[in-house]
């Protein structure tokens, strides 16, 4: 569905390289993540992807068309929403917002008012259809930009921060949402975000780019298991005491339930279950995962 080779983005000087020989391909109902830090290059990829910006050189390729060269064309294929900025029509009811896009794509009206009223369904936006846009919160917002821009069936979905500011019921039915669409429609969706959890609620892959170059390309498990070292171990003690086991230190403690952080390089886990376990009375123990944030910041500081 979208193959890049080679793709460059200069501004200025010649040495001022945005995005720098990047080269990916992502299959078709793919959901990835595109992460790394502000400047990294990732909202300039996106833009050589849906035609706004042209390389300066290398390939991109989107269903089929080349986006600086064919992008009214593959305007109809993809939609796009940029969490900082609106598409929808500010002053107009919603519903306005639905139609004018409807005729932007040419979709047949009957089609667009079944997609419409599914979208409409899934995200709850029946009650705010005659609500003038600027009235709508953020929460509310997001959802409306999300329908409105889906309601035309695009093959692909780049979103670029869509849950930047919610609160976390807001961003739960935005997940739902996105999951549905990739699940159901077998929408290609690209996801830039800063929040991780987002990352690791929706993505199957994640690609980390810094510096315009992609440094890590692969599954959130692959990223835990490669670069996840340190790990920690929670233990429900029986009575309130101090842990001393080797191979663990104990980095914070509430009580009876105590925080031990090991590295798998030094301890595996069930020797160090062992270890706790002959030495203390225990109700509960668990196994916390490597925590994804901490090792995408290990990455962007060359830690890894």
């Amino acid at each position: 569905m979208i193959a890049v080779d080679g793709l460059t983005k200069r501004y200025g000087k010649a040495d001022d390289l945005a995005v720098d020989h990047v080269s990916f391909t992502i299959e078709a109902g793919d959901f990835v993540g595109y992460a790394g830090p502000n400047g990294a290059g990732k909202s300039t990829t996106i833009k050589m992807m849906t035609g706004i910006l042209e390389p300066t050189s290398g390939t991109v390729i989107v269903d089929g068309l080349v986006p600086s060269k064919q992008r009214r064309e593959l305007n109809q294929r993809t939609g796009v929403v940029f969490g900082q900025r609106t598409q929808l029509w500010w002053d107009l009811p919603l519903a306005d917002s639905f139609e004018l896009t409807r005729r932007m794509y040419g979709q047949d009206a009957d089609e667009h008012v079944r997609h419409r009223d599914r979208m409409v369904a899934l995200l709850a936006l029946g009650p705010l259809l005659t609500a003038p846009v600027r009235t709508l919160s953020l929460g509310q917002r997001m959802r409306a930009e999300l329908a409105v821009a889906v309601t035309p069936r695009p093959r692909v979905l780049f979103l670029d921060e869509p849950t930047i500011g919610l609160d976390v019921d807001a961003k739960a039915e935005v997940r739902r949402f996105l999951a549905e669409l990739n699940e159901t429609d077998g929408t290609t969706i690209l996801l830039t975000t800063h929040d991780v959890d987002d990352l690791v609620a929706l993505c199957r892959r994640l690609m980390i780019i810094d510096h315009g170059r992609v440094i890590s390309d692969g599954t959130v498990d692959d990223l835990r298991s490669r670069y996840g070292t340190t790990r920690q171990l929670v233990v429900d003690l029986v009575d309130p005491g101090t842990i001393d086991v080797e191979g663990a230190r104990v980095v914070r403690q509430e009580g009876r339930k105590v925080w031990m952080q090991f590295s798998r390089d030094e301890i595996t886990a069930p020797h160090l279950i062992s270890r706790v376990m002959a030495a203390h009375d225990i109700i509960d123990l668990s196994l916390e995962p490597p925590d994804l944030e901490d090792i995408i910041r290990r990455i962007y500081r060359g830690e890894t």
